[in-house]
Parts: C-alpha cells; sequence; structure tokens
C-alpha cells in the first residue's frame, strides 16, 4: 500500500519539478517519471547526509528536491546546439 502513495508522490514531485525548472522539463510524461525516480535519488541523498525525513510532507519535499536535482542534471545532457554548430554540419 505505501509503494502506490511513494508512486503518487512521485507523480506529483516531477510534476512541481517540472514547474519549478523552467525550460529544464522534457514533457508532462517524462516530467512525472523523472519525479519517480527523483524521490529515489532525494531519499538516498538525505540518507547520504544524514537527514531522517517523516511522514507525507517530508517524502514530498525529498521527492521535489530530488527530481529537480534529476532535472538539473538530464539538462546538461540536453542542451540545444547553436546555429553556428548547426550549420556546420550540412
Amino acid at each position: 500500500m505505501y509503494f502506490i502513495g511513494y508512486i503518487i508522490i512521485g507523480l506529483l514531485a516531477g510534476f512541481i519539478a517540472g514547474k519549478i525548472m523552467r525550460g529544464g522539463g522534457f514533457g508532462v510524461l517524462l516530467n512525472l517519471l523523472i519525479g519517480v525516480v527523483g524521490g529515489i535519488l532525494g531519499g538516498w541523498l538525505f540518507a547520504l547526509f544524514g537527514i531522517a525525513v517523516s511522514g507525507l510532507w517530508g517524502s514530498f519535499v525529498t521527492s521535489v528536491i530530488g527530481a529537480v536535482l534529476l532535472l538539473w542534471i538530464a539538462s546538461l545532457f540536453n542542451r540545444p546546439q547553436s546555429d553556428k554548430d548547426v550549420s556546420s554540419n550540412i
């Protein structure tokens, strides 16, 4: 039962993270998926730094922070090429 709750929290966190990362989102569906994975990443990072969270709001904040971090990392690899780079390939 808790698993479904964490999935829902991750989906909401992905949606919120997509809104926070203006221009860093990848569309609603992928942002939702990133939210679920970001929840896992956030939980791992918080545990790594010894930060204990509990309850629904703690899980939600952890998921949003993880999703924002994951969207930021993903945006580093998804930079559009400049016009100069594209025209040199023609």
